[in-house]
């Protein structure tokens, strides 16, 4: 897979390409190859790749399936990347992939920053919206699954060279403002709002909002406010703006715990000046048309509710900001996609505002990455307000747990050090108890679960990293006058060319969960890598090998702890070199 045409597929893509190719000149390229390609095997008996197209071609071909196989390997050119073919059962092939482009390829990750996975986004523009939590009221948990959900996708699109521009669409506009406003200027409590500014705001919004379901009078004061603001009103604009200032500065410090950042922070009130343009089109396309006072576009032929886009008091609606806000991306990144991160509650809204998008006439792919609910057990948290669980006392709550187990676990390291581990350990441990599952299930947090040294946890992950990590050192202090750069990889034992295999396949890790939108597919991934790594730990010897193996098994050591490392970080996981 040295070839300059092939520098920007994975192994599986570069194997597919040319087994293609080969059914093609055998059998013509007239028929339907779009199946034709190769998947790990799954029980290395049966060779490192297989391919299981003849099974599926020997009735288009009329002949069967293991013929079908013989002609392709009877004359199949040469790969850099296969030692040999080999037919099994009725008509699978088996591809056995070359020990010396093997060591050649993960050598080769040592000194590539990318770990192997190609630049193939390069030249695409992705927006991904995520997290987009609403003004005035803290982030709870329910922000956590979209924040590092979208985060991840976003790390991956990046490392396969996409230009991402990551979007916090923030709810910064609506009938709640004129409810804040009135109990911003009745219930204030000033102490308050300098000590926990976010929260203060939300508990005159609450009580404000309380006081509108009881009193008429109020309601309308709160309607009036909001009209006021709609039309410019200078107090009211500059209320509202201090309301969005305190919220972001809140959302930056969350945002920083989770070393989670944004290209841009844009509102819902970003578009208001688009959204009349909006349904004026939708009417001159014959799309939109008025319906009990209302403006609504049907959508009976894609069996989808109607859709409103101005309601019958002349205010809009989410999905006419939303068609807004995909004309104004497109006009302005032209990207290739758009990927929203949000809860399972709003697909048919984007269904339908998807649909509007394309009757339009928009030609970027949209997609919408919906994850189930976070529940946690009953009495899993002392802090509670209500049924929400702020996101800032689930973090706080992960850091002084596991503040205590590295505390008992490294009693020699300075508080400081155990603090600095504590926040890399309990911060890895909520996300990965999060990205370690598939994002359309519920996920049931639980602390034992989240912060296990052992099993499929971050914890665990972190530790197996800080583990590998220490060999180099412990060579180094056994050994000051080696080399490891003086001796190549070698495969001496099974269970060392099973780990490089599992190395080279990184990429196409990558590939699948970034094109599934499924983080979870790189935790899977990190699992196996760290519990292939610890049987090649337990069966070898490392430092006691004889020089030679010593320096290629120290190697393949420092390759895994890179990848573990890069994955990882692809999951926003940080490894504290030590734990």
């Amino acid at each position: 897979m040295n070839t300059k045409e092939e520098t920007n597929k994975t192994i599986t893509e570069a194997l597919s390409d040319w087994i293609r190719g080969v059914f093609s000149e055998q059998f013509g390229a007239d028929i339907d190859l779009s199946g034709v390609g190769v998947v790990q095997a799954a029980n290395p008996q049966f060779g490192d790749y297989q391919c299981n197209a003849a099974m599926s071609l020997a009735k288009v071909l009329k002949r069967p399936p293991r013929a079908v196989s013989e002609q392709v390997v009877a004359n199949a050119p040469s790969h850099p990347a296969v030692d040999r073919l080999e037919i099994a059962g009725p008509g699978f092939i088996n591809i056995y992939l070359s020990d010396a482009w093997l060591l050649q390829t993960v050598s080769a990750i040592d000194q590539d920053s990318q770990l192997g996975v190609p630049r193939s986004g390069a030249g695409h523009t992705v927006v991904v919206d995520y997290s987009s939590p609403n003004v005035a009221k803290p982030m709870h948990i329910g922000h956590i699954r979209s924040t590092i959900i979208g985060n991840s996708i976003d790390r991956l699109h990046r490392l396969l060279g996409y230009n991402v521009i990551a979007d916090n669409h923030i709810g910064d506009w609506g009938t709640q403002f004129g409810i804040i406003m009135m109990g911003y200027r009745h219930f204030l409590d000033k102490d308050a709002l300098a000590r926990r500014p976010v929260e203060e705001l939300e508990r005159v919004y609450v009580k404000s909002y309380e006081k509108s379901r009881e009193d008429e009078n109020w309601l309308t004061q709160c309607r009036e406010e909001l009209v006021k603001l709609q039309s410019g009103d200078p107090e009211n604009t500059a209320l509202w703006r201090e309301f969005i200032g305190l919220s972001l500065s809140e959302f930056d410090r969350i945002y920083k715990r989770l070393g989670v950042s944004f290209d841009l922070v844009r509102g819902e009130s970003f578009y208001n000046d688009k959204l009349a343009d909006t349904v004026a089109l939708l009417e001159e396309k014959g799309m939109a048309e008025e319906s009990e006072g209302a403006t609504v576009v049907f959508l009976e032929e894609e069996k989808l509710p109607v859709c409103i886009v101005k309601k019958s008091d002349g205010g809009f609606n989410y999905a006419t900001t939303d068609i807004a806000t995909v004309a104004s991306r497109v006009e302005e990144f032209r990207p290739d996609k758009i990927v929203y991160v949000t809860d399972e509650r709003q697909q048919l809204h984007f269904k339908q505002f998807f649909t509007i998008c394309r009757k339009l006439g928009c030609e970027t792919e949209l997609n919408h990455v919906w994850f189930g609910l976070m529940r946690l057990p009953e009495a899993t948290f002392s802090t509670r307000q209500g049924n929400v669980i702020k996101l800032e006392a689930l973090l706080d709550e992960a850091e002084q747990r596991a503040f205590d187990i590295v505390s008992a676990s490294s009693p020699e390291m300075s508080e400081d050090d155990q603090r600095e581990v504590a926040r890399a350990v309990g911060i890895g441990a909520v996300k990965y108890a999060d990205l370690s599952q598939n994002p359309q299930t519920t996920v049931t947090f639980t602390w034992d679960k989240a912060l296990a040294l052992d099993g499929n946890s971050g914890p665990y992950l972190q530790y197996a990293y800080a583990r590998i990590a220490s060999v180099h050192d412990k060579y180094t202090e056994r050994f000051p006058d080696g080399n490891l750069d003086a001796f190549d990889i070698v495969l001496t034992e099974p269970i060392e060319r099973e780990l490089a295999l599992k190395l080279i396949r990184f990429p196409d890790v990558v590939k699948r969960a970034a094109s599934g939108y499924k983080p979870s597919t790189i935790a899977d991934y990190l699992y196996e890598l760290a519990q292939c790594y610890s049987s090649f730990y337990q069966n070898v010897p490392f430092l006691k090998a004889e020089e030679g193996i010593r320096e290629s098994r120290v190697k393949l050591c420092g390759i895994t702890a890179q990848v573990l490392r890069g994955g990882l970080q692809l999951l926003g996981i940080e490894t504290p070199a030590r734990i």
